[in-house]
């Protein structure tokens, strides 16, 4: 399916299972998700498409979380 890896600047990245890591993300320490991906996004799954990567950077949920508008 996929595999997700995150670096220390909370940057996301969701590769095809079995593919190489893209040009964009070979730089910087990127540490492989030890969870099971179980279902994707339509938005990421159509990055996979047309790119062959999705890459995004993560929200901070703790500075989010009690924002109300």
């Amino acid at each position: 399916m996929v595999d997700v890896y995150l670096n220390a600047k909370r940057d996301l990245l969701v590769v095809r299972k079995g593919f190489p890591m893209p040009l964009i993300g070979a730089s910087g320490k990127w540490r492989k998700s030890k969870k099971r991906v179980i279902k994707i996004s339509d938005e990421i799954r159509s990055a996979l498409e047309q790119q062959g990567y999705y890459m995004r950077k993560l929200r901070d949920l703790h500075s989010n979380r009690d924002y109300a508008g």
